[in-house]
């Protein structure tokens, strides 16, 4: 193709063009084209190495905050909570438990995404994942935001021992998350001022502005297992990134 299109740039008078003549006129051609290839490639490596390094980036952003062999960074009641298969495990299938119980992290957060694993296990089984909360002094509960789990609070926004109720939930006609019975369940919190979001195995439940000036906006995340029937809470891979 690129002699025929020497030919026809030299013009059709070329029977007494030498074999060099034609191959300069070829070779001025081709030689765009071969610049083009040469700064595609030098580009090609460049973009993949500027990919690595935000995938890079990102991924040093989390932290784990569970090391699934300790309560490293954690408080709580001992005699209800327990790591298990690396999992904090709360409650117990052999007795009903008692009370609600939090184990919560010494640290507090802001603005975060929360990632983690989750399960229920036994009939009647209720739990939730709490963030910006706060003990309550010589008291077993705590006060906060909840993102629910349990058979229909499964991906709502509760507000414990503070005002009581569901914040908010996913609309009527919205397609409800899959929940896996007695299996891993993935839960995502993103808190960013007064914007809160859920996402329940990939799908948002919860897209909640906070009205109340009042509110805090920081506090511990803590994980729950409801006082009720006996009943376990699993709670695994927990990690967080903070925003700024």
């Amino acid at each position: 193709k690129a002699f025929a299109m020497a030919l026809n740039t030299i013009g059709p008078d070329c029977s007494q063009l030498t074999r060099r003549q034609l191959e300069h006129a070829i070779a001025r051609l081709l030689l765009p084209t071969t610049f083009l290839v040469a700064a595609l490639s030098l580009a090609a490596p460049s973009t993949i190495v500027a990919q690595d390094k935000t995938a890079a980036t990102d991924a040093a952003d989390w932290i784990s905050l569970f090391d699934g062999k300790t309560f490293a960074g954690w408080e709580g009641n001992l005699d209800v909570f327990r790591i298990e298969n690396g999992a904090i495990v709360g409650g117990s299938l052999d007795k009903a438990v008692a009370r609600n119980e939090f184990l919560c992290t010494e640290k507090q957060f802001q603005n975060f995404e929360l990632q983690l694993k989750c399960k229920l296990v036994g009939a009647g089984a209720n739990a939730g994942i709490q963030f910006r909360t706060k003990r309550i002094p010589n008291h077993h509960e705590v006060s906060g935001y909840q993102a629910d789990m349990g058979e229909g609070w499964w991906g709502k926004l509760y507000d414990e021992s503070r005002r009581n109720k569901v914040l908010a939930q996913q609309s009527a006609g919205q397609t409800s998350p899959p929940v896996h019975a007695d299996q891993w369940n993935d839960y995502r919190i993103r808190c960013e001022g007064d914007h809160i979001q859920l996402w329940l195995n990939g799908v948002l439940t919860v897209d909640y502005r906070e009205q109340d000036a009042d509110i805090e906006r920081d506090g511990v995340i803590a994980v729950q297992i409801h006082g009720g029937p006996p009943s376990e809470a699993w709670y695994t891979d927990i990690k967080i990134r903070e925003l700024q």
